[in-house]
């Protein structure tokens, strides 16, 4: 999962852009970068680690220009390195610069097309030097200057090419910002706009949160396989692109990713949180009344507003029983299973009276690996805890995600192969509760009744777009896990050593 940001203004947009992910920042902590266009040059900074630590006072002074993207990463399947930090640049045709968020399902038989009939060279592991380098083969087709209609038309062909999950915000040199969605409105994407002086300035960003942070009047989303084209004077196009469009959202970023505070695809995050706690609520109170519970404790933060809406629906008393520490990243997007390890505890920390001789049921968003939830049972206890029940407000998670979240291997999540009371007794709960998939949908789904089906794929197995076989989640398996992760730093290590070491 990514954040991505683009803005077409009429004044400086470095700090604008900085802002955005700065509220985006929750979306990836791995890498940071910023694009603008000045003078007709590019004006690129990226790096790793998070936006305030990436951007200094001297590299915000050189990303002048009153246009630019902006993107902040945490991997999937490609590498940590910094060399795989976006935005990536291609300077033919003219020049094009592209962030995206996202997986595509068939990057490697595109990445062989490339080299061998297109014969373009794709320097990194990442699928989005793929999507800018399928882009940039669709917009050198056209002669001359390009228009609207060229864009929209590589834009149609980039659909029918690529496959999997993408949003995307670019850049051509001299004409004008690009921003699309996938065919099925998988990963998020939204339009804002605000007047300046008389002038009319556009923005995209992966939430609508980014709008608000830097004064954007939120417009719409991004409509699935739509193409927004903004030229740098300022005008406004949109198109359909998509053959067959159809709006199936990924239903984990109302679960975990997105913000409280932001709307995608007119559903309210806050809102859906809301009835997820609802429901679980009402199921708690008809199915598991021999419970005895005392305490209700979310596990902050994404949950705290499902566990408030439990303590409502059972009766029982609210509180917060771990204190955060907000300077340590969010362990589930953190690469490396040792690095996640490490993290929880110094992440969380009991508030021992809230939890000394008494039964808590404890509230989480969602059990993926399980080894998070197992530390904080054992913190707990260890805080002298009577009995630890523990909910998820998520179904169990049986199946790897192929669309650009970092649940790679089916043998890494904790429900695969495994029923409830294994699961309960892998993480030291006394009792474990799942929300069902059907409530889930249902409570996401209140917001907005038109959404016929959501992305659910880790929960039923079910790819929406109708990609996915069993050799591809081998392939997959091969080089997402954790130790093909390790290795591939590993190598990607060496190589900048080695690099370095010639040119030195």
């Amino acid at each position: 999962m990514c954040g991505i940001v683009g803005i077409v203004g009429t004044t400086l947009v470095n700090q604008s852009i900085y802002d955005a992910l700065t509220v985006l920042q929750h979306r990836g902590q791995d890498a940071a970068g910023i694009c603008t266009i000045d003078s007709n040059r590019f004006r690129l900074r990226k790096a790793n680690g998070l936006v305030k630590d990436v951007f200094a006072a001297k590299h915000m002074q050189r990303l002048q220009g009153s246009v630019g993207i902006g993107h902040v990463r945490y991997p999937t399947a490609g590498s940590s390195s910094a060399s795989e930090a976006q935005p990536f640049y291609v300077n033919s045709p003219f020049g094009i610069t592209l962030a995206h968020n996202g997986n595509l399902t068939n990057a490697q038989e595109i990445r062989d097309k490339l080299s061998d009939k297109d014969r373009r060279h794709i320097n990194t592991t990442s699928d989005s030097e793929v999507l800018l380098n399928v882009l940039a083969h669709e917009i050198d087709t056209v002669r001359g200057n390009v228009n609207a209609d060229d864009v929209f038309r590589a834009i149609t062909n980039v659909h029918r090419c690529v496959k999997g999950a993408y949003a995307v915000v670019a850049m051509i040199i001299g004409h004008g910002l690009i921003a699309f969605r996938d065919p099925h409105g998988i990963r998020p994407l939204c339009l804002g706009k605000r007047d300046v002086n008389g002038k009319t300035e556009y923005m995209v960003a992966s939430e609508s949160v980014a709008l608000d942070a830097v004064g954007f009047d939120f417009i719409r989303d991004v409509a699935p396989g739509e193409a927004i084209y903004v030229t740098f004077e300022g005008e406004l196009h949109t198109h359909q692109c998509a053959d067959n469009p159809v709006l199936n959202p990924c239903i984990f970023e109302f679960v975990y990713f997105a913000r409280p505070d932001s709307f995608i695809d007119k559903i309210s995050v806050y809102s859906a949180r809301v009835e997820m706690g609802k429901k679980l609520g009402e199921r708690i109170r008809h199915d598991y009344a021999e419970l005895d519970i005392d305490v209700v404790i979310p596990i902050p933060e994404t949950s705290c507003d499902i566990a408030l809406q439990i303590a409502q629906a059972i009766d029982k008393p609210y509180r917060q029983g771990f204190v955060k520490n907000r300077y340590v990243g969010r362990t589930f997007i953190m690469p490396g299973q040792q690095q996640r390890r490490k993290s929880v505890r110094r992440k969380l920390n009991a508030i021992r009276s809230e939890f000394k001789d008494k039964n808590v049921l404890l509230v989480d968003d969602s059990i993926v690996r399980g080894t998070t939830s197992e530390q904080i049972i054992e913190m707990a206890r260890d805080s002298g805890a009577n009995k630890v029940y523990m909910v998820s407000a998520a179904p169990e998670i049986r199946f790897p995600n192929v669309y650009g979240i970092d649940m790679p291997s089916a043998n890494e999540l904790i429900a695969h192969g495994r029923d409830n009371d294994a699961i309960c007794r892998q993480i030291g709960a006394d009792q474990l509760i799942f929300q069902t998939i059907e409530d889930l949908v249902d409570a996401v789904r209140s917001g907005n009744p038109d959404i016929q089906r959501f992305e659910t794929s880790v929960f039923n197995g079910e790819y929406v777009a109708g990609d996915i076989d069993q050799a591809y989640l081998e392939y997959l398996e091969s080089v997402r896990n954790d130790d093909a992760k390790l290795q591939k730093e590993i190598q990607q290590e060496l190589a900048n050593l080695e690099l370095y070491n010639e040119e030195g």
